[in-house]
């Protein structure tokens, strides 16, 4: 045998001699490898038995390009490996690859967490044009040339595994070491990749454990070699109880066997290290660590610590730590658990952020509500000053996301965009374009690492559901709003040395008026002149042009963005004052006060 691969040597493995083959198949009382290289003969390649649930066996036939399958047991039990880097489709062949990149860039630097802006897109749907599967990614590198100029820094991609079909979300992987057959296989992302780094844009990648499947397993993984327990999955799912997921299936991996642990983590080895990807969103790591509620019975424990799930993400987030411990991990759990975030040294999973769903969904209730009576700045206040263990970029904020902003049926009453929910059937109107900016500018000056959802920024209303693309004349018919965007991230990311503190750890929310619908907070990393940062914001339709707050700096505050300023749309007002000189007259618990100009449902940004 070769020597293993750089993770646990199994799959096809291209040699000196034609391919290896390995396979974990601990049932079976036989394996062989049939495939083009030898006419789909059933019986000429025998796997010999390593005496521990292992099967291998070198065939010199076999080339680059070859597809084959295993036979397990008897002739009619054909299965894909499923460590099969490529696929001609969900329930087609594996396919024999040299994973071998020529890459262009080997000295990316990834931007530091305290920098990143997060653009969530859908591979499928984020071109500007239909194209063949050969030219997905190469169009998508024309695409993200686009990205670049926004001032993006960080791509979130969501999930590129093997899924039925040519459309999806992704959520449902059928093989997930293969790349989605639809977008190109393995090489054409690493061409993505690759030309992202070009940019100096940071590639991360959404990946599904919490279950594999529904659909088309039984080509795969779904009783693999034979065995299973009560008409369940087998030997790469619970055959029991903690199978259940929701799904509404029985697909949930068994992350207390070794070999199915080996599977995951080396899944996740391979994104971060063969594909070089800079990080990883863990789907929904509550039904990891919990078992889902599947007979309506709360087995859902928000504080669960315990278990295989949980000491799987462990393992996991340290193998990472210590391989490559400048790429990040994020975890979609949704329960407002700090210890997911928390180190494992101090007894947490060890991701580095998770999605704030609690800041999503009281900004985002106070975005879409239509009387200013019933907005609750409490809530506001709330989403803005809220941490993980006292670190501000333990989460990621957002107001929209592909699951707040779509439905994969595209059934009309199911989630929307933010401006068609502000104002339905008039998404293009002055409230929709006042509000969801609004809330734009909350996400990019609150703390934590903000993220935004595809043709967020050029006020996309069409609802999310993985088939439609982007209408990009949008760029032009908004690009005021695109350059509002363009103008927050610049700022975020301190482009113009003057906006340092919206990348700091510290937040003084000092400011809450109920009456008026206004909040003021304070941010800043080591505090001074082009490190001091003070927000206003005006969650009401009345306008105010002196409103005195508090500052925590004497002398001449620059408005750096007025959110209301007509050049972002013809339908602002323009209220605005370009400079605020602040006076000693202490307010709202600060030494200093000056006053301000605001306009209505609008945000401005000072510092000196």
């Amino acid at each position: 045998m070769p020597s293993p691969s750089r993770h646990s040597g199994l799959g096809s493995m291209v040699t000196s001699d034609g391919v290896a083959f390995r396979v974990w198949a601990p049932h079976a009382q036989w394996v062989r490898v049939a495939g083009t290289f030898n006419g789909w003969d059933s019986s000429s390649h025998p796997l010999s038995s390593e005496g521990n649930g292992y099967w291998s066996a070198d065939v010199a036939e076999a080339a680059v390009g070859d597809e084959y399958r295993y036979i397990l047991g008897d002739l009619n039990h054909w299965r894909v490996d499923p460590r099969a880097l490529d696929v001609g489709h969900s329930n087609g062949n594996g396919i024999i690859v040299d994973s071998h990149y020529d890459w262009q860039v080997n000295d990316f630097q990834m931007p530091s967490w305290d920098q990143f802006v997060i653009y969530e897109m859908h591979l499928g749907t984020f071109l500007r044009k239909p194209v063949s599967d050969e030219e997905i990614f190469e169009e998508l590198c024309c695409e993200i040339e686009y990205l670049k100029s926004l001032g993006i820094n960080a791509v979130q991609i969501m999930p590129v595994s093997e899924f039925p079909g040519d459309h999806s979300w992704g959520y449902n992987p059928a093989h997930i070491f293969a790349v989605e057959s639809h977008y190109g296989g393995p090489n054409a992302l690493k061409k993505f990749i690759d030309h992202a780094h070009s940019l100096g844009i940071a590639v991360f990648l959404d990946v599904v454990y919490n279950h594999f499947g529904p659909n088309d397993l039984i080509h795969s993984l779904w009783q693999f070699d034979g065995w299973y327990q009560n008409d369940m999955g087998g030997i790469y799912f619970y055959n029991d109880w903690r199978a259940f997921t929701e799904w509404g299936a029985k697909n949930r991996p068994d992350y207390g066997r070794p070999e199915v642990r080996q599977f995951i983590r080396d899944n996740v080895l391979m994104w971060l290290e063969d594909f070089r990807v800079d990080g990883l969103r863990f789907d929904m790591t509550c039904w990891i660590r919990n078992v889902y509620a599947w007979d309506h019975v709360a087995l859902d424990d928000p504080t669960n610590l315990g278990g295989w799930g949980w000491n799987l993400l462990r393992w996991i987030n340290d193998e990472v730590n210590h391989r490559q411990p400048w790429k990040i991990t994020i975890a979609e759990d949704m329960r407002q658990n700090a210890a997911v975030t928390r180190s494992t040294s101090h007894g947490g999973a060890g991701f580095d952020s998770q999605w704030d769903d609690q800041y999503h969904h009281k900004l985002r209730h106070a975005m879409v509500t239509p009387s200013d009576h019933d907005r609750n700045m409490d809530d506001v206040a709330a989403a803005i000053t809220r941490r993980y263990s006292g670190d501000a970029f333990q989460r990621v904020i957002y107001t929209e996301s592909h699951d707040e902003v779509g439905d994969p049926y595209g059934r009309p009453h199911g989630k929307q965009r933010v401006p068609e929910q502000i104002h339905p059937g008039q998404a293009d109107g002055w409230y929709a374009q006042k509000r969801s900016t609004l809330g734009a500018a909350i996400t990019f000056t609150s703390p934590g690492i903000p993220m935004i959802f595809q043709g967020q920024e050029m006020l996309e209303w069409q609802q999310f559901d993985g088939k439609h693309r982007l209408d990009w004349n949008r760029v032009r018919n908004f690009s005021g709003i695109v350059q509002l965007y363009r103008d927050l991230i610049k700022l975020r990311r301190n482009v113009s040395n003057c906006t340092r503190g919206l990348s700091g750890h510290h937040t003084n929310l000092f400011h809450v008026n109920h009456d008026a619908n206004v909040i003021a907070w304070h941010r800043w990393h080591n505090g001074g002149a082009g490190d001091d940062v003070v927000i206003v914001i005006n969650f009401s339709n009345q306008a105010f042009p002196w409103y005195r707050i508090g500052f925590p700096r004497e002398g001449v505050w620059k408005v750096r963005f007025n959110s209301d300023w007509s050049g972002y749309s013809d339908l602002f007002e323009n209220h605005y004052s370009d400079v605020v000189n602040a006076s000693a007259d202490p307010m709202h618990g600060l030494r200093y006060s000056g006053e301000v100009s605001i306009g209505r449902y609008s945000a401005i940004i000072l510092s000196q």
